[in-house]
């Protein structure tokens, strides 16, 4: 194991990088568990010295009010600084510490004729909860040790100052090679998290995404669109397009089934960047798409693809982007391909509609319109029965001359 390795308590760095959040997290929650029992510790003793209850010393009564509205702020400014925590992490985690470790001494110096107690037990306690790197972590630990002697040297007989360097070094030692033993167990189990975490998210894009696309395939396509629409939509415009090559299989039979499939691909990739779809982090796109009302597009099979249009205001602008994706399309010149041929069918959800077979219905209708239309073209299915051709000229007159 390299110093490094060491430094990561037995991982390496980028591994210790994929373990953060969950590094963030666990110090998180013990600083609340620390700072809650700091808080009411001080709230005690402090009720305790001004009654004089249980032999607990008056002259402490100062000391026990300042660390309590210490604790108390710095619960305020951590909770009202929770957005910010990623960020400044390992300030806090050093602020809990000093505010701790700091009592330790200044109790410490005020029993100047006992032994000190109360700060190997906060070195200790420091060591277990916190995580951070070991090479930080000991320099902290050591200067506080180092300040923690002078101290004592300074405020105690000389007697009882060797006695607390002896504990206090014995002490410093133990807490370190705790520190170490729990935080390297702790890692070991983050990075099993992490691992399985990918594995999951690995098998959710496998079970999601069609692989010759990287669009949703048809279950999750149809299970993520009638999520949304259970969601309340009367106010937002959705249109939902169905989409097939023209003259796929001549391709295939003419150019070979390796140059069908970059056909497919072309045209997958083509309706993501059209539309603006981001898939660099599939194995979320689930949540961010229900979260941030996405569109959606997936490959049904085949040359037939299906794209759920959301943040555009009205059938003009579904009609401009579609057009887009035809133009660009129509416009593929790769070896001995001269243009990508596509008819569509679309149609409008109508506010509050939640049945996703009966909007499929309607755009196979209207893409069935498209093919007898003469094919490269796109359709709107309006209301039953209604179908409208709708294709820029400048399409069909490219149409043509294919």
């Amino acid at each position: 194991m390299n110093f490094r390795s060491f430094n990561y308590y037995g991982v390496d760095r980028d591994t210790y990088r994929d373990c953060l959040d969950q590094i963030r997290v666990t110090d998180r929650m013990h600083i609340g568990i620390i700072s809650a029992w700091f808080l009411v510790y001080n709230a005690i003793f402090l009720i305790c010295s001004l009654f004089g209850w249980f032999g607990v010393d008056r002259r402490s009564t100062s000391i026990y009010a300042v660390y309590l509205v210490l604790t108390a702020l710095y619960e305020i400014l951590l909770l009202a600084g929770k957005r910010f925590y990623d960020r400044i992490h390992v300030f806090v985690i050093y602020a809990d510490m000093t505010l701790l470790l700091s009592y330790g001494i200044v109790t410490s110096m005020k029993q100047s004729y006992m032994m000190a107690v109360m700060f190997p037990v906060l070195v200790t306690l420091c060591a277990l909860s916190f995580i951070d790197v070991f090479s930080r972590m000991a320099v902290f630990l050591v200067i506080s040790e180092l300040v923690f002697m002078y101290f004592s040297r300074v405020s105690k007989p000389e007697s009882i100052f060797f006695q607390d360097v002896y504990n206090g070094v014995i002490v410093l030692i133990l807490a370190m090679v705790l520190h170490y033993t729990f935080q390297r167990a702790r890692m070991n189990q983050f990075e099993t998290y992490q691992r399985n975490l990918m594995i999951s998210r690995e098998l959710e894009v496998r079970s999601s995404f069609d692989a010759l696309t990287s669009l949703l395939n048809r279950g999750r396509f149809f299970s993520i669109a009638g999520r949304m629409l259970s969601d309340p939509h009367d106010d937002e415009y959705i249109a939902v397009c169905l989409l097939d090559l023209d003259g796929f299989k001549q391709i295939n039979d003419t150019l070979g089934h390796q140059m069908g499939d970059k056909v497919i691909q072309i045209a997958g990739n083509t309706i993501l960047e059209t539309v603006g779809i981001d898939l660099s982090e599939k194995w979320s796109f689930t949540d961010r798409a229900l979260a941030q009302h996405l569109s959606l597009a997936g490959r049904l099979g085949g040359d037939e693809f299906i794209v759920m249009i959301r943040g555009e205001k009205d059938k003009e602008s579904v009609t401009t982007l579609l057009e887009h994706v035809l133009s660009t399309l129509n416009a593929v010149d790769f070896g001995d391909l001269h243009g990508i041929h596509a008819s569509f069918g679309v149609t409008e959800v109508q506010k509050g509609e939640r049945d996703m077979d009966a909007i499929y219905n309607r755009a196979d209708d209207a893409l069935y319109q498209s093919k007898r239309a003469g094919k490269n073209k796109i359709s709107f299915f309006d209301g039953i029965g209604d179908q409208q051709s709708l294709t820029e000229s400048s399409i069909q007159e490219e149409a043509a001359h294919a």
